[in-house]
């Protein structure tokens, strides 16, 4: 009697427990797609605000009927002088998100970044070699600093094991490999009187001077970096499990773990070979990604690409406007804004113990 007394409640609880579950489920979506909407249109927003920042501005119909209608000559000199810039602080932008969401799934590490471990420095001396001493080689110059930051990898998480990964262990050994680096790059530099145009771009992150040239040689790596991170989104998900867990699921966890990384190298590597090293922006993106759009890399993924490129895009925007007619490099920017951010995730992780 007792238990068919009992049923009745049972079923009811199980019920609002699933409208509950339901109802969450749908506000998570309804969040997702409004953050999906709203970063779109903010970047959007920037990119025409970005075309009109300098002396020559243009207005959104004078842009459109001459890029497609007639020729304009303000429309011409914007074309040249300001759209490579956009453009490649857009790709760059994307590529180092990603990448420091496929970092932080590989590693189980919050606090991964391209540029906090000594990936992006790396793979700067690397670019800044090959732009010395070899620049008839330059398309190749991505592909070149891939290796470096392959080497760079490889010596982080070499140094890092000690009968296992800590996340503390990994961010202050990549650290002082970042520091190793990047103490070459600037040291070659100042050998060289700062008189190779290009290697001081590397090692400043300044993207002052790029062109078309430079946008097309990152837009296919870039591409090809973004279709394979969303290719493999599910995999980062089962990485978030214990490796015994996912073994049992099929998943070849360590094979995994190194193609990821992989893409993770190519795309934090060939943004720094053409755009300069940054950091704390693979750092930035994903925590943000989380709180709006969740842990599911399906989602999180595209995400970070598009505020990647927004959050990249804001910093060039605002080093170009803020010491007006000087400018700030976007690397310098995001490390201002960064720094203290990181230094919260970091006292954060050291409470909980992770």
């Amino acid at each position: 009697m007792n238990i068919e007394e009992k049923e009745p409640f049972s079923v009811e609880r199980e019920e609002e427990s699933g409208a509950r579950d339901r109802a969450r489920r749908q506000r998570k979506r309804r969040r997702s797609a409004l953050s999906f909407a709203a970063i779109l249109l903010l970047l959007v927003a920037l990119f025409f605000i970005s075309v009109n920042i300098g002396s020559l501005q243009v207005s959104f119909g004078q842009l459109l009927r001459g890029l497609f209608v007639e020729y304009d000559s303000d429309i011409s000199t914007v074309w040249d002088l300001r759209f490579p810039r956009i453009l490649l602080s857009m790709l760059a932008g994307a590529a180092v998100a990603v990448a420091g969401v496929l970092f932080q799934a590989v590693l189980k590490n919050p606090l991964a970044d391209p540029g906090i471990i000594g990936i992006s420095s790396g793979a700067a001396f690397a670019a800044v070699l090959v732009t010395a001493f070899l620049p008839t080689l330059y398309f190749l110059t991505p592909l070149l600093a891939c290796l470096g930051g392959l080497a760079a990898f490889a010596l982080v998480y070499t140094l890092s094991w000690k009968g296992g990964l800590s996340p503390l262990r990994i961010i202050l050994t990549g650290v002082a490999v970042d520091a190793f680096f990047t103490g070459l790059s600037n040291a070659f530099n100042s050998m060289t009187g700062s008189t190779l145009s290009g290697v001081a771009s590397i090692v400043e992150g300044n993207i002052t001077q790029k062109t078309w040239d430079d946008v097309y040689t990152l837009l296919p790596y870039v591409a090809v970096g973004l279709v394979l991170a969303v290719v493999f989104a599910s995999e980062c998900n089962l990485l978030s499990l214990e490796d015994k867990t996912a073994q049992g699921l099929g998943v070849k966890v360590n094979q995994t773990r190194i193609v990821l990384s992989l893409i993770a190298v190519l795309l934090a590597s060939i943004s720094t070979a053409i755009a300069g090293a940054v950091s704390f922006l693979g750092l930035i993106v994903p925590h943000i990604g989380r709180i709006l759009v969740g842990s599911d890399h399906r989602k999180l993924i595209p995400f970070s690409a598009c505020a990647g490129a927004f959050t990249y895009l804001l910093a060039d925007t605002i080093g170009r406007t803020i010491a007006s007619p000087y400018e700030v490099s976007a690397a310098v920017v995001m490390c201002v804004v960064g720094g203290p951010f990181f230094i919260l995730l970091l006292r954060r992780s050291m409470k909980y113990g992770r």
